[in-house]
Formats: C-alpha cells, structure tokens, sequence
C-alpha cells in the first residue's frame, strides 16, 4: 500500500551544496575548495545562460502543459551559486586556519595566550600529556604572545592542560595561560576542523577573570542539579539523571556509560531534539492555556529556548534542534505554515555557515540525519502501520525507533566501526518515560536553586523511571553480540547501507517477506544456542591476551580454572572489566602493574570490582613515588593487599610461571617509562615477553646485563613507539608481536619504524586497533596460534 505525503524540498539541494562544499573546504584545504568555488562559479553561468537564451521557446510543451525545463535549470543555478558562495567563503577560513602564528609556529614552541573556552573542560583519564589528571578544554583565541611578538588573533585551538586551576572553568570565561604548541598541531594530525592549535598547558592560568552572570548562573543550574541528583538517587541514576536533562554526564559511572552506548541509547545523554521539542511545547501550551497571543508566546518560548542552550552547552544536536525551533517559532510569529523539512534545510545551511566545523562533526550529522529520517521516513512507515491496523501510538514508536536506526547506523559504523543489533528495541521501550522524565528533570533544575528540598522530592520521583532506563540499557547490553565489530576500511558503511536497504526491500514484498522471515528464524534457531551456551571467543585454550582498551595496555595470562594473572588495567575500567567477563576471569591471585602511568593502572577498578583478587604488585621504589596514591586507595577500599617486587623475583600461578627481569640496577634516568617491569611468562605455547613502557635505556641496559630476552611472543613496548632500539627486537626475534594502541590516537602508534623492524626479523604483527581483542591459543597439535573477537581469525 502507497501512503502518499507531502513533502517540500526546494530547499534540500541548496542544504546539500552548502554541507558538501564546506566538507571539502575542510578535508581538502582552501586550493581546493577555490577550485570547486570557480567551477561551481562557471558553471552557474553557463546554466544561466542555457536557461536565458530558452526560456521563452519552453514556456509551453506541444500538447499544451508547463515544462519543467525552465524551473529545473533556474534551481541548478542556485545550487550552483550557493556552492560557489560557501566554498568562497570556507576558503578564505581555511586559508586563516593554514596561516594563522599558531598553526606556523615550530611544534613545542613556547606561547602565552589569552583564551576563552567554548565548552566546559572534559576530564581525560589518560593523558596524551603526563600521568596527572588532566582535562581537554575547546577554547577561542583573543590574543597570543610568540617568539616575543603579541597579536591580538582569532581562531579557535584545543588545549589539554592539568585538572587544577582549569577542571572548573567557564565557558566564555577568560583566561590567560602559558604553554606550548603541541607537535600535534604542526604534523597536520589534527582532525579536519577550523582548529588551528593544540596547546599543552604548564600549570595553572597564569590570570583568570570572573565568569559572565550569565555563564556563573548555568554553571549554578548545572551544579545545583548535580548536588540534588547525588542526595536523592542512587550513584547510577546520579549520574544518568544531570546527563538526560542538561548533558552533564561528568558524574555517570563507566559501566552505565558503556552500556547506554552499546544498547544505542547514548543519544539520551547528549540533550537533544526531544528535549527542545517537549520544551517549546510544554511553554507554548502553558501560555495558551493562559491565555497569551501566539506572538508573545513565541518571544517567550524564544527566550526560553536560548536560555536552554547556554545551560546545557551548544552541543551539536543541541544547535541543530534550537535552529529548527528558531526557525519554527519564527514561522508562528509570521503566521506561516510550519513545515519540518524546509526547518531542518534552514537549520543545517545556517549552521554550517556559521560554525564549518559542524560538516565534520559526527554528532552533527548523526542529528541531522536521524531528524531527516523521522521527516521523511516515520510518516510514510506510520502511515502504512495504521492501515495494517496498528494502534497509532505503538506505530509511532515503533515507526521513529527504526528509521532513526536505518539512516544512522551507516554513519555510526563509519565512525566507529560497530552496530547494534539491540538498538531497536532498547529505544522502543524506553520511549515511554522519555517525555515524563524530561519534563520533571526540567522541573528538578528549576527548582534545584532556589527550592532544594522541593527538587530532592521531585527527583525521588524520577528514581523508577532511571531505573528502566538503566535496566533497559544494562540487559540490552548483555545481550551475545548486542554489537558488530566491522572490518575496517572505506566499505564498512555502505554495507551497513546495503543491509539496511535490503532489510527494507524484504519487509516491503509480501512474496519475499515470509520466505526471508522463515529463512531468518532459522537462523536465530541455530545461531542464538550457539552465541548463548557454546565457548565463544577465544575459545578454551587460550594462554595470553590483549585487551583492546584503547590507548593503553591490559594483558591476562590464564593460569586455569577462570583464574589469570592480568598485567597492566588500561586507561578506564569498563573496558577491561568487559575483557575479564568475555574471558570467564572470575579469579585473579595477581594483579601486576608495570609502571605508574594512566593508561596502564588507570582501570585498575575494572579488575578489583567483582572478583576474587589477592595482591597488586609494582615496580621497585613505586611505593614512595606520589602517583602511587590513587593506586593504593582503591587497593584499600577493596582490602587487596599491594607491594614492590624486584627483578629476580619469581611468581607461580597455576599454569603460568612468571620471571621479573627488569628493570635491571644499571639504568638510564628516572623516567616512569625506564622504571616499568620487565618480565618473562613461561606458558604452554613458549616464553611470552612482557617490556612494559621501557624505552631504549632501559632496554639496552637490560641486554647488556645479560638477560636472555628471546621470546616467542612480544608484547611490543610502549605502543609501538620508535622509542625501542631496533636491536631490542632483533634480540627477542619474536614469531608474534602484539601492539596495544588506540584507534586513530594523536601520537602515531604503532610508528612505521618499528612495524617495519619487526617485519625484518620475521614476527607476525597483531594490533588492537585493527584486530580488537587478541589472544595467543594453543592449537590442537600444540602449536601457537592466533585469533582476534569479532574482526575475524587471523590463523596460525
């Protein structure tokens, strides 16, 4: 059955010219956002021309109608001007962005800047910087000092700088800080963006003026419903509730940060669409049952509207909703039909001209594309559910749940590489305490201020609806394979698209529907016993494995019966807590952590928290070291015992034997990284070394001492970076060398360096950030082998 709707697009094509010329400024640079410029410019004219000179022989076809000639040429050369325009425009930007002092100056130059930041400061768990805690901050420039020379500049940097002085600053609050310029910045590894630095604070803001009223006032609003959250609610719906209302999500624990992510409902932290709409709507039935004009109430839902963004911060899908409802409202004051999709066109064309960044940001197109789905696709699906007899509230919910997941999972396997398959149906069944949640957590942050008490028993009224909310995200998670690693490489969208559409095609023909559907519960016959109750990855023989937890280490060496020694935690918990659980680990006599930086004891809680652990062990002399302190308290607060082993030291643990070589007494610096343990596995598929960060000092000494390094498995030191001697790996002459790294991180690891110096002595190399997890098996034959989780086996 066709369900006919009216749709107008006049303003689509002039939207995607703006979008597409904008991205090409960004990626390509401003030679070739000129070229496209000049061409879009020629060929305008030529169209023009075209449809000047037959305009009038085409006013009327044979038989009598109106030709579509005239009309269709006079939109092409709009859209052609408007490309030339924008990519005019972005040119100019990006030739600022090349050229600006900062974006020229010699990487680890020395400036002082005048800044404001744009968004509040992110802390980071692991810095690309130095083991302290740190915080990443988007800032504008309003003046820097370099090389002796002061410019009052614009542009717009990113600067990570330590959580004290800067944790608790201010949008729009000015600063003045001292650092340097990040080698980021001159390597060209920055993401595409009219961002023209990354700076590295020394300290603290040498000067800080007070925030805006109106800046100190958001800030208030945003800490006032926190404070309120943490009274009322559990730890977890503290956390969730300050992300839903207005996108504070500092507070939400890891667990529940992961699982909202995997189920595909992390779009209900990231304040958006549905809030400004319940918003705009909840004030303009208010003022209607007031009995205030339209126009009044326009102008107050206007101000509401613009209050709303300054509290929960201009996010990308924030901006996009607020221009709609701009846009929207600006059509009730003129008395003109509201149409969503010339909303959404104006939205996107404004917005990207304003703020380029936006073509590039993942946030922005996964907004505009779910919103463009629920424009052109939720109606039609609506429309046709009814007629099939569906109640129209569950055609509704059902109808936006889908497409909204139809036109962003391409987008979001672009982007990160996986889909959830749970997606659907988390979102359907927590659509109904979406509107009653937003508008009492609005209530909550109103009253939070100036009513304490009032708000504490408002919030305590939300408390069942967080709970399905988070009980919904946590069973949708644990769900076998809730989500799909996808090989990397430019394709993996448009497979997704080309199953989405196929998906489609199948639901739409009666002929092939119940065939397929037979077809696909056979499947899920076999398939979901299989995934439910046989080994899954890696299955039961294995010995070593690392975890991909980003930029960082964890490794885990069975010793049997569910019990593993693990070596390094990652940055964060959750990801290593979802590696122990993938591998049954319930049992772990030794935790042992090579050296005292973020990304290798960062997640040390992932390890402690729900599992019998004995002892954390560390480096010689880690105990009277400051970074030690976070270490130690969370051993405490889980009564884990935690010492110093030294080289020599021999540790048994069922199956596996471990041998402390280093670091050796002759050493090179104090370096954290040279201070790293160095040890030796001996396990059922041969010798397994494990470097830690130990650089060239380290390691040279060691080798010099004697030690015999050879080993057949090689977890590569210090993510692959060039800082290990090529006679290091000549010496261990691995078969496989392991690289943990972080997918797309800004140092360049693995560096090709070292990934070419392995290839020379002959070692099979296997990386976290393109094969996932990996694990070292023992083969039926006994032999070593090798398999990653979801990205395929890569074999013996």
């Amino acid at each position: 059955m066709t369900v006919p709707v009216s749709v107008d697009a006049r303003l689509l094509p002039c939207t995607l010219a703006v979008w597409a010329a904008t991205l090409i400024g960004l990626c390509w640079g401003w030679r070739i956002s000129v070229l496209v410029a000049a061409l879009a410019a020629v060929g305008a004219l030529v169209v023009a021309l075209l449809a000047a000179g037959t305009g009038a022989s085409c006013r009327r076809t044979r038989r009598g109608r109106s030709s579509t000639r005239g009309p269709v040429l006079r939109g092409v050369v709009v859209v052609l001007v408007v490309t030339a325009g924008c990519g005019s425009a972005v040119a100019v930007r990006m030739w600022f962005v090349e050229n600006h002092p900062l974006a020229t100056a010699p990487a680890d130059a020395w400036t002082t800047a005048v800044v404001e930041p744009t968004d509040d400061p992110r802390l980071i768990r692991s810095s690309p910087f130095g083991g302290e805690p740190q915080v990443r901050v988007p800032v504008a420039i309003r003046h820097v000092t370099l090389g002796g020379e002061s410019m009052a500049v614009g542009g717009t940097a990113v600067v990570f700088a330590p959580a004290d002085g800067w944790e608790h600053l201010l949008p729009g609050q000015r600063v003045t800080m001292r650092g340097r310029v990040s080698e980021n910045a001159a390597s060209g590894d920055m993401d595409p963006g009219t961002s023209v630095a990354v700076l590295r604070a020394d300290g603290a803001p040498r000067a800080t003026e007070a925030p805006s009223a109106l800046a100190e006032w958001a800030g208030g609003i945003r800490e006032d419903l926190a404070e309120v959250s943490a009274r009322a609610l559990s730890p977890s719906a503290a956390g969730l509730f300050p992300g839903l209302i207005v996108g504070d999500t500092s507070r939400l624990p890891d667990d529940v940060r992961e699982d909202f992510r995997v189920s595909g409902l992390t779009h209900l932290t990231a304040v958006s669409g549905a809030n400004v709409s319940i918003l705009l709507g909840a004030i303009l039935l208010l003022v209607r049952f007031v009995g205030i004009g339209p126009r009044t109430g326009a102008v107050l839902a206007g101000t509401a509207l613009v209050l709303f963004v300054i509290v929960v911060r201009p996010s990308p899908s924030v901006l996009r909703a607020a221009a709609m409802g701009g846009v929207a409202l600006l059509a009730l004051v003129a008395g003109r039909q509201r149409q969503a999709l010339p909303a959404l066109c104006t939205a996107i064309g404004l917005l990207v001209l304003v703020w380029p960044d936006l073509a590039v940001d993942v946030g922005f197109a996964l907004s505009a594309s779910a919103t463009a789905g629920l424009v052109l696709i939720a109606p039609v699906w609506v429309a046709s559910m009814q007629a099939r007899g569906w109640p129209r509230a569950v055609a509704e919910v059902c109808a936006v749940s889908c497409a909204a997941y139809i036109v962003t999972a391409p987008i979001l396997a672009a982007a990160t590489g996986t889909v959830s398959v749970v997606a659907v149906a988390a979102n359907i069944l927590v659509t109904p305490v979406l509107a009653p949640l937003t508008v009492l957590g609005s209530l909550v942050a109103v009253c939070a201020p100036v009513v304490p008490g009032a708000a504490e028993f408002l919030a305590r009224g939300a408390a069942p609806m967080l709970w399905w909310l988070i009980a919904v995200a946590a069973r949708a998670a644990s769900v076998p394979s809730a989500e799909f690693s996808l090989p990397d490489g430019p394709w993996r969208a448009a497979v997704v698209c080309c199953a989405a559409f196929a998906g489609c095609v199948l639901l739409r023909y009666k002929r092939i529907r119940y065939p397929a559907g037979v077809a696909a519960a056979s499947v899920l016959a076999v398939w979901i016993p299989v995934r439910l109750f046989a080994p899954g990855w890696p299955a039961n023989e294995w010995v070593f494995a690392a975890c991909d937890v980003g930029q960082g280490d964890a490794v885990v060496l069975a010793a049997g019966d569910g019990t593993a020694v693990v070596v390094d935690s990652g940055p964060e918990a959750t990801p290593v807590d979802r590696c122990l659980r993938r591998l049954h680990i319930d049992s772990v006599p030794v935790v042992i952590v090579s050296h005292l930086h973020a990304d290798h004891m960062g997640g040390v809680r992932g390890v402690l928290q729900g599992r019998r652990v004995g002892e954390v062990i560390v480096g010689p002399g880690a105990m009277g070291r400051d970074t030690v302190a976070d270490l130690t308290d969370q051993a405490t607060e889980f009564g884990v015992r935690i010492r110093e082993a030294a080289a020599g030291e021999v540790l048994r643990v069922g199956s596996v034997t471990i041998r402390i070589l280093g670091p050796p007494a002759e050493r090179s610096g104090d370096s954290e990284n040279d201070l790293s343990l160095v040890m030796v596995a001996e396990t059922a598929v041969g010798r397994i070394l494990l470097p830690g960060d130990a650089e060239a000092p380290a390691l040279d000494a060691l080798m010099r001492s004697g030690v015999d390094v050879r080993a057949d498995v090689l977890k590569v030191p210090h993510h692959g970076s060039r800082t290990t001697s090529e006679a290091f790996l000549a010496a261990v002459r691995p078969r496989v060398a392991v690289i943990s790294a972080g997918r797309d991180n800004t140092f360049g690891h693995p560096h090709l360096e070292i990934v070419e110096a392995l290839h020379e002595v002959g070692s099979r190399i296997l990386r976290t950030d393109l094969h996932g997890d990996i694990a070292v098996v023992r083969a039926g034959s006994g032999a070593l082998a090798v398999v990653s989780d979801s990205r395929g086996t890569i074999g013996p």
